[in-house]
């Protein structure tokens, strides 16, 4: 845990535990965290945007776990809003975990279109980045290492989900390949990595998002101020 710019910056390990409090201590459980972080970066993608999504091609790269879960609730709205919204998966169908499935399921019902890591891009105007979250490790496994080296190759604009994909929360240190995010919105509090040179030319511009986490779980990582007293998403840097 460090202190920075007014913020609590958090490791890996003690932002699990803050969701572990959040929702095993105050029963906010985990869909509605995922609802809320995939609205607040589907209203961040439109903002990326212009300020209006309709007609406008966006490729959302979805993971297995609660960060590609995020991503696919952003591609719902973003889709319900008039976008364009296309969706690669950095692996089987089968091999989500089971919140993530349920948004997929929901994801596909709507019409969105999904496919596999062989996947093309193609013309997107914004990449949407939820294939990893804070607590991967290590250089990105095939097939998420195929879509990071496809999404850092396109011209589009990309945002990142909680933190760019192949960046250790922790550490701050980039695996290979890494995303080069143009913006990072993360959820609940910010990692500890961010701090660290080599992930600052990473994140891009870096906005925190509130996603419900009590002011308790604040207060239990020493974040006193209310930091969304003007809004649910405020900008680091």
């Amino acid at each position: 845990m460090k202190s920075e710019r007014g913020f609590t910056f958090l490791s890996a390990e003690e932002m699990a535990e803050a969701d572990r409090m959040t929702i095993e201590s105050y029963g906010i459980d985990v869909l509605s965290l995922m609802e809320n972080a995939g609205l607040r970066t589907a209203e961040v993608a439109r903002g990326m945007l212009g300020g209006e999504v309709s007609g406008k091609a966006v490729c959302c790269l979805i993971g297995r776990g609660n960060n590609g879960g995020d991503g696919l609730v952003a591609a719902r709205h973003l889709h319900n809003w008039g976008a364009c919204v296309r969706v690669l998966l950095g692996g089987t169908r089968g091999g989500m975990r089971d919140v993530p499935a349920r948004q997929l399921v929901a994801v596909e019902k709507i019409g969105i279109e999904t496919s596999g890591p062989d996947g093309d891009i193609g013309e997107a105007d914004l990449l949407v980045d939820a294939l990893l979250g804070y607590a991967s490790k290590g250089n990105p496994r095939e097939h998420l290492a195929t879509l990071i080296t496809k999404a850092t190759k396109s011209t589009a604009k990309t945002l990142a989900v909680d933190i760019p994909s192949g960046l250790d929360a922790t550490s701050g240190e980039p695996g290979h390949p890494c995303i080069d995010a143009d913006l990072t919105l993360t959820f609940g509090l910010p990692k500890t990595g961010f701090l660290n040179p080599k992930a600052k030319t990473l994140l891009g511009d870096l906005y925190l998002a509130d996603i419900s986490f009590p002011p308790e779980v604040y207060r239990y990582f020493s974040q006193e101020n209310r930091l969304f007293s003007g809004g649910p998403v405020v900008r680091i840097w």
